[in-house]
């Protein structure tokens, strides 16, 4: 057996907490307090103390609960939390993730993906996807490798640095594993659809000098059609009434006519196979609109392999040598519709128009081409090593170097070149080596012509990260109330991100949104200092109250300096009630795509406020503010555009966040084994970053008393000082926004013995009581507490999750409920149809049995009772939220595990 040194103990600060230390959430409570060692740490602290509390509100998830919650991916454990609210990236959202589909993330308090910070044994991952991303792909990391999963419900930039405004997910590794452990799961859903397989094996070894920990995961999911969830697009066709409607781009060609006595006339060219190839009826949605979603998935495919290996070795008495390596692969693909020409003008006398008039195709869906394919391969490596030690038998201390680079390829295929398909379709042009393609009904153009036109597009990027860190640990000295211990420590990081589109994606002639070319990084420093004070001990009203106290500094070469505190109050009233609270700021840096994202300059549609401000009828706020402005008299706009500069914005600054969380935990005396806690959590962040329209820019401006708003400087507008027109007007993000969310999260853990066998009950639960966005200053606020925002996910008021889990000697029964809380569709009016969701529920089962110490046969079913996703009237996919709700349906499981 591997005996580790006081020294192994004494770094856990930096490498694994203690889940002791995390006793007031953990459903482990209870072994908890028989396991706590001499010096540990918690997670949102660095310094190393002797009792196991904590200030800030900690929830855990144990290698086993993972296991009984039926779940074989990351995203899918964090995100059922209760704590999580909003959008995160997963298999059924794929087509709403930016930067990269198939990227998943985790989204506390519905705050975003970029302001909640992932750790990996402590220490920063590399952020995921396709290139230039603001946040980690959890697919990067395998459940397999996991010992437990610490999530902080608080800021901590005072710890840890930028991003963790809304909390920090800690994932801590296995390392202590001995021996070999092989598992195969297969699950599928009861409609034989979603099949997924994976395979892991753990291989572990120790000495009296190191130990070794290596996992491989192998895990693939198969596609569900939406059409399969559901079978058609729904809309309220008549009031009261729901009814399919499909998409106007359709496979004959919807066209309007453009000349001659029937301008304006919408027609539809032949769609039925077997038609008049030349045939067009007069435009009737109801007739010529197609179906859509068995062209897209309601749950899309991934496969990931992965590799990790942990180990330490001890070098000298108190030196220990550690190393960790993780690489991972992802592949994914989701389906999507044939692409859609728009706005092709044919002449009367075209060959392939049979109107006999001039005539522009307004959409035309390309069916002969079959559904675009994209695809994402993606692979992540990441490595840390260093030294730490344990000196003068009071201070570790650690120095290590972290690197992390993720690459990845996006393709997709079917897609059109435009300019080929102008000459294809230009009858000047085609006919001479370019196949003529006859785009006028289903079925007219002819293979040579798709050949011609079709192209696959391939981009290219990636994420790369380094740091390097010393911290240092230990006691300063005794008072008379308890040690005062201490940590300190430096870091200094780089980061960068690249993304490289398909050059004809760049030079804007494909039938695809248009990208520039993105690459930026940018350094950062850092010194942090923390302390915990003792003030009182053995009084009558206080067993123990500490004050913990910490600082960062840090320093970016891309907009300077930033330092951030953090205050913390632990009392111990008695041996059952304890009280804690926190006050921190926090800060969020501007990502790459955010300050070097493609800047570029285009005329877009804008309505300067200015334009007839000294007419009758103008409003005198409006007028008075142009006047003074030099706006001189008799100016009108000319033209409905401005030249306007869109993309990253270079001069961003940080996201400065205030959270303050008060909480009280509960042993209750009278009830063995039983435990409450309650939090109340607050946060405001100012300076967030916001992209707002060049016309809402300066309609803020103007409609302001004297100029006053900060849409008023140069650095927004400029004018022509001669002729008063808009010579400059940028639609960059800036620090604009203010966002505040308040909230109460309760759980309740109990541990006993029922009916000869171990019972465990746990419950978690979050109310969000305010989520308030001000776009920028003066605009009217956004509230999203009690609502569904069709695109950004649900932020329910209420979610919750309970838990029961029944132990005995050769078998273990689990059964868990998950609630997301009824919600109002933020864009909907009150009487449609799927205005409001009511409370939907998801209960989950499993089974495990216990041939002997080797085997093990573990079966379960996921969504029990087969709950549909609810109707949705700002639906994004499949009719429901798909950011929310689960498309998976009722799925069915198997796993078998051998170890010894």
């Amino acid at each position: 057996m591997h005996k580790l040194s006081s020294v192994a103990i004494a770094v856990g600060f930096i490498v694994a907490p203690s889940t002791s230390a995390l006793a007031q959430e953990t459903n482990t409570q209870p072994e908890a307090q028989e396991q706590r060692i001499e010096r540990i740490s918690v997670t949102g602290s660095r310094v190393l103390r002797s009792e196991a509390e904590s200030a800030a509100p900690i929830q855990v998830f144990t290698a086993e609960d993972i296991e009984l919650s039926g779940v074989t991916s990351m995203e899918l454990l964090l995100q059922k939390m209760s704590a999580s609210a909003g959008f995160g990236g997963n298999q059924t959202s794929a087509y709403w993730v930016g930067g990269g589909w198939g990227t998943t993330q985790v989204n506390l308090r519905g705050l975003g993906v970029n302001r909640t910070l992932v750790l990996l044994n402590g220490r920063r991952v590399v952020n995921g996807g396709t290139g230039a991303n603001a946040a980690v792909d959890l697919n990067t990391i395998p459940v397999t490798m996991i010992e437990r999963v610490e999530v902080l419900k608080d800021g901590a930039s005072a710890i840890y640095g930028a991003d963790a405004v809304a909390g920090v997910v800690n994932i801590i590794t296995r390392k202590n594993f001995e021996g070999f452990m092989t598992e195969a799961r297969f699950a599928s859903t009861d409609k034989g659809d979603g099949e997924e397989t994976s395979v892991n094996m753990m291989l572990g070894t120790s000495s009296d000098r190191g130990r070794l920990t290596t996992t491989l995961s192998y895990r693939s999911t198969e596609a569900v059609n939406m059409a399969d969830r559901a079978s058609c697009a729904l809309a309220e066709t008549s009031p009261g009434q729901l009814g399919c409607f499909g998409s106007a781009s359709t496979p004959g060609g919807r066209a309007v006519i453009t000349s001659g006595p029937e301008t304006g006339r919408q027609i539809n060219f032949n769609q039925t196979p077997g038609g008049d190839p030349k045939g067009y009826d007069t435009y009737d949605p109801a007739v010529h609109n197609v179906d859509f979603f068995n062209m897209l998935n309601a749950v899309n495919p991934v496969t990931t392999l992965s590799f990790s290996s942990f180990g330490d070795y001890r070098i000298g008495q108190e030196t220990y040598a550690f190393a960790e390596v993780l690489y991972n692969n992802r592949r994914s693909n989701q389906i999507a519709t044939p692409g859609t020409l728009r706005n092709l003008d044919y002449s009367a006398d075209h060959p392939h128009n049979p109107v006999g008039e001039d005539i522009r195709i307004v959409q035309r869906r390309l069916e002969e081409a079959g559904p675009r394919h994209f695809e994402q391969d993606v692979n992540t490596f990441r490595m840390v090593t260093g030294l730490n030690g344990l000196w003068d038998n009071n201070w570790s201390w650690e120095v290590a170097y972290n690197f992390g680079r993720t690459t990845g390829n996006d393709a997709a295929d079917n897609i059109v070149n435009l300019e080929r398909l102008g000459r294809a379709i230009d009858p000047d042009t085609c006919g001479n080596g370019v196949p003529c393609a006859d785009l006028i009904g289903l079925g007219n153009i002819s293979q040579d012509a798709l050949d011609y036109i079709l192209f696959r597009i391939n981009d290219y990027g990636g994420n790369q990260q380094r740091s390097i860190t010393a911290n240092i640990a230990g006691d300063l000295f005794e008072t008379r109330n308890g040690v005062i211990p201490v940590a300190f420590g430096v870091e200094h990081r780089k980061e960068s991100g690249w993304r490289e589109p398909d050059s004809s994606v760049v030079a804007g002639i494909m039938n695809t949104n248009r990208q520039e070319p993105l690459r930026g990084e940018y350094t950062v420093s850092e010194a942090y200092v923390e302390t915990s004070i003792p003030l009182l001990v053995d009084r009558d009203f206080a067993d123990y109250v500490a004050l913990d106290v910490a600082y960062r500094y840090s320093d970016y070469d891309t907009f300077g300096s930033d330092g951030n505190y953090k205050l913390g109050l632990h009392w111990a009233v008695n041996d059952n009630l304890k009280l804690r609270a926190t006050q921190s700021t926090a800060f969020r840096v501007p990502n790459i795509p955010e300050l070097f994202g493609g800047i570029g300059e285009g005329n877009l549609t804008t309505s300067d406020p200015c334009s007839g401000w000294d007419q009758p009828g103008a409003d005198p706020t409006v007028a008075s503010n142009c006047q003074a402005d030099g706006v001189p008299a008799g100016y009108t706009q000319s033209g409905s555009t401005v030249l306007t500069r869109t993309g990253g914005n270079p001069d961003l600054q940080p996201e400065d966040a205030n959270t303050f969380t008060a909480g009280v935990v509960w042993d209750v005396p009278y009830v063995e084994g039983l435990q409450f806690t309650l939090d109340y959590f607050d946060i405001k962040i100012k300076s967030a970053i916001r992209g707002v329209a060049g016309s809402t820019k300066l309609s803020a401006c103007y409609n302001s008393e004297n100029l006053s708003h900060p849409f008023c400087s140069s650095d927004t507008f400029t004018r022509d000082p001669l002729t008063g027109a808009i010579n400059f007007l940028s639609a960059q993000p800036d620090n604009v926004a203010t966002e505040t969310v308040s909230g109460v999260d309760a759980s309740m853990y109990y541990r006993t013995q029922m009916f000869g066998l171990d019972a465990r009950f746990n419950v978690n639960m979050t109310y969000l009581d305010e989520y308030t966005l001000e776009p920028f200053a003066g605009a009217n606020p956004i509230r999203y507490a009690g609502k569904i925002t069709g695109g950004s996910g649900s932020f329910a008021r209420l979610r919750s999750d309970a838990s029961a889990t029944f132990s005995a000697e050769q078998w273990q029964f689990h059964y868990g409920v998950r609630m997301i809380g009824s919600a109002d569709d933020i864009n909907a009016s009150s009487d449609d149809i799927g205005s409001s969701v009511s409370n939907v529920f998801y209960h989950n089962v499993q089974g495990m049995w216990f041939f002997d110490e080797n085997w093990t046969l573990s079966a379960g079913v996921n969504n029990l009772f087969d709950k549909k996703a609810p109707f949705i009237r700002s639906w994004t996919d499949a009719n429901t939220d798909t950011m929310t709700y689960d498309l998976m349906g009722r799925q069915l499981y198997l796993k078998l595990r051998y170890q010894f």
